[in-house]
């Protein structure tokens, strides 16, 4: 229901009903000293057209009309005028939770279909009805694999976006689960002489991200060799669901994580996203949050509900496997419908423009890493800040990369960019013409 703000006189009368005379009595037993009786410096209210226009000036100095090459785990692609039309209806708006399926088999419908969709991705069996984000389906797939091998360490590449290592380390902390980082070679990639000196019999994971926070393909291959010689998991994170559209699934991975904001999710100053976590089908008891399942019903046909547990969690803490208490329902059926809008063709053909956009850009700046990329790359300032870059560059109009510095201080003189189908040639030339200058 909408705010519907009550008349002095209705204020006087439950004033009255409760024995009080004003609305200070209410907080007359504070000391005066505790006690705010000034005005709130907020403006005064406006009018319906007043607050529209204001929000529309803001809007026009968002970054109206700059061109954008960030990157870094979330992503400016194009959505699908369809998306928000679907999304916007009210059944699915008013969807909360399915926990009764015979009034709730529509958006139990949409969840199922989404399962199938991130498992066809991925290359998974399993995938459940989403997860928070991306930086939080990390740690559950970490603690995951803690139940299913019994060993309670993790090692995890330093390539995996810096943001869910730190989610993962804040998870772990108190569980007692060490996290160690791998190193990363010359070429950005997992240095697989540090993953063989530091893999033992005590390690049930191992976390590895493709393509990396530096945009590089991993060789996933020569990573599950070894994980699985010393019997631990391999986890496979993404943040580029758009990489999927080309690269093989990453099949060799036991448990699968990742972001799909690509999918038709603005960027929204960070949030809310929707995660993802897939996996083999014996690992099922394992996975996180709900399960949706198809069934039929008393007269034979299809139908969908909650599976293998009445909620998604037990109510004893012991018992549970995740804090994860629900899904992102909504922007779970933004991903579905943008899948369903572009099919397998129409992601590959969204991919192929990625590519090739991300390597025009790249072939006219100065590279750190040599190896395989897709749509995000690191680049060489050569001599100035990444600050200063990213100041020349907001002049022309153009939001520039991500200062790796910050994260990582062997790379304080380079930037990560990013080029997807949004990115126009000319504003790529301008961007590539900044370096030169520098």
């Amino acid at each position: 229901m909408r705010y519907l703000p009550k008349s002095d006189s209705e204020r006087r009368e439950m004033l009255a009903a409760i024995g009080l005379r004003s609305e200070e009595d209410l907080v007359s037993y504070l000391s005066a000293d505790v006690r705010f009786n000034k005005r709130l410096a907020i403006p005064d209210g406006k009018s319906e057209y007043e607050i529209v226009d204001y929000f529309k000036q803001l809007a026009s100095w968002n970054a109206n009309g700059y061109a954008s090459f960030l990157g870094a785990g979330v992503y400016n692609h194009y959505r699908p005028v369809l998306v928000d039309v679907i999304v916007s209806r009210g059944e699915f708006l008013t969807s909360y939770t399915p926990y009764q399926p015979e009034i709730s088999q529509g958006i139990l419908t949409s969840i199922f279909e989404f399962q199938t969709m991130v498992c066809q991705l991925t290359g998974m069996e399993v995938a459940n009805a989403s997860m928070y984000d991306g930086s939080s389906a990390v740690p559950e797939a970490a603690m995951m694999a803690v139940r299913i091998t019994h060993r309670d360490k993790v090692l995890v590449a330093r390539t995996v976006h810096p943001e869910y290592r730190e989610v993962l380390a804040t998870s772990t902390k108190h569980q007692g689960i060490p996290v160690e980082d791998l190193a990363y070679a010359k070429d950005g990639r997992l240095d697989l002489d540090d993953l063989k000196q530091k893999l033992d019999d005590n390690v049930a994971a191992v976390i590895v991200q493709t393509p990396n926070f530096f945009g590089l393909l991993e060789q996933l291959g020569e990573i599950r060799a070894l994980t699985s010689s010393k019997g631990a998991l391999l986890v496979v994170v993404f943040t580029e669901a758009v990489a999927l559209g080309l690269i093989e699934p990453p099949r060799e991975a036991d448990i699968v994580v990742g972001e799909l904001q690509s999918f038709a999710i603005s960027p929204s100053y960070g949030g809310p996203y929707v995660g993802i976590i897939a996996t083999r089908e014996k690992y099922i008891r394992q996975i996180p949050g709900r399960l949706v399942g198809e069934t039929t019903d008393a007269n034979g046909h299809r139908a969908f509900c909650l599976t293998l547990a009445t909620r998604e969690q037990h109510i004893r803490r012991e018992k549970a496997t995740s804090n994860i208490c629900t899904n992102q329902a909504l922007l779970a059926l933004m991903a579905t419908v943008f899948m369903t809008v572009y099919g397998k063709e129409g992601l590959r053909e969204l991919a192929q423009q990625n590519l090739a956009k991300a390597h025009y850009l790249a072939g006219k700046l100065p590279l750190q890493f040599d190896a395989p990329f897709f749509n995000e790359f690191v680049v060489r300032t050569n001599g100035q800040s990444p600050d200063q870059i990213n100041t020349a560059l907001l002049e022309k109009k153009i939001i520039g990369g991500l200062a790796l510095g910050r994260f990582y201080p062997e790379l304080k003189n380079c930037m990560l960019l990013c080029a997807t189908e949004m990115s126009r040639r000319q504003d790529m030339d301008a961007l590539a013409s900044v370096f030169v200058k520098h």
